[in-house]
Order: C-alpha cells, then structure tokens, then sequence
C-alpha cells in the first residue's frame, strides 16, 4: 500500500474510533441522568410487557395521589413522610424539605427522587398540580376510577339536599 493512502486510512479509523468513544461517553452519561416515570402500581407490579421493576438506588418520578391521612411531619424537622396511590397500592414517600404551597391530601403530586426499599422513595423534588382539570396523560390513565374532587369549584365540598327539605325559598341548584 501507498505510504500516503495508509496515513489517510490511519487517520479516517482514527476519526471513526474517536467519534465512537465520544458518542458511547454521552449515551452512557445521558443514561445515568434518565429519570423514567412510573406509577405506584407500576412501581411495585413493573411496567410493560415485562412487567420491569425498578431497581434499589435507581432515579425515577412517582406520580399519583396524596392517601387521605397519610402524612406525617415531624415536627423538630423539615422531614415529611407520606402514601401516594394511584389505583392499586400505596407506596411511602419521604422528603426532607419545604413542599409546595397546593400540596395536601387527595392532591395529585409528582415525586422525583431515589428507590430506598421496593415502596418507599426518597424523595429530592416534590411537585404539586397547579391545575385541578390537568393531568400528565400517562397518569390520567392510570388513575382511571379514582374520585377526584375540584376545590376550586364552589360546589365542590357541598353536601346535595332533599329539595322537600328546602325551607328558606332560595333557588340553591340543590346545595346549602
């Protein structure tokens, strides 16, 4: 072979060998900042045909609803535990931190953090819905079967009555 054709093919797998190391380096950093998203249920039951768990240790994003009486504050320190549901089971939350000013009970919420045990997340990030009507479709699916209630509705937390039972005269549409 020519001196000259073998320094030029030197050079191109060269190039190629160095393109290949960069690109494997920036797939194998992305990998490791990949948050994927799942559901308590999927959580605990896997996701997919697989039915793949997440792993201990691995970064993921839980979203569901906040269980009715389920959290917990302490009260020396910013630390809060709580259950997050969707349809199935529950899984515990722990975040050490100041939530946001819509969390609370029965509110939707999104928890980015690490997997201590395979139900309990502890959590770096906890997001709260901002609009009642919203949900990331993924989530909203599901949640299929879940009541969830509007507070910003002014009927919302009103109890109906018995017409017959109506006594100031007022139109009221069915709620006091």
């Amino acid at each position: 072979m020519i001196p000259r054709r073998k320094k030029r093919l030197t050079w191109v797998i060269s190039l190629i060998a160095g393109v290949a190391v960069a690109v494997s380096l920036i797939l194998y950093a992305l990998n490791q900042n990949i948050d994927l998203f799942y559901t308590p249920s999927e959580v605990l039951a896997g996701k997919g045909k697989d039915l793949a768990r997440p792993q201990v240790g691995q970064r993921i994003r839980v979203g569901g609803m906040v269980v009715e009486g389920s959290v917990r504050r302490d009260p020396q320190t910013l630390q809060v535990r709580f259950r997050v549901t969707d349809t199935g089971p529950e899984m515990t939350v722990l975040y050490t931190g100041i939530l946001p000013d819509l969390f609370r009970e029965g509110q939707g919420i999104v928890a980015q953090g690490t997997l201590v045990e395979p139900d309990v997340l502890q959590a770096t990030e906890v997001l709260a819905k901002h609009d009642e009507e919203y949900m990331p479709p993924e989530l909203a699916e599901a949640m299929k079967g879940i009541k969830h209630v509007n507070p910003n509705r002014p009927d919302a937390f009103a109890k109906p009555i018995d017409d017959k039972q109506d006594t100031d005269g007022a139109d009221n549409g069915g709620y006091r």
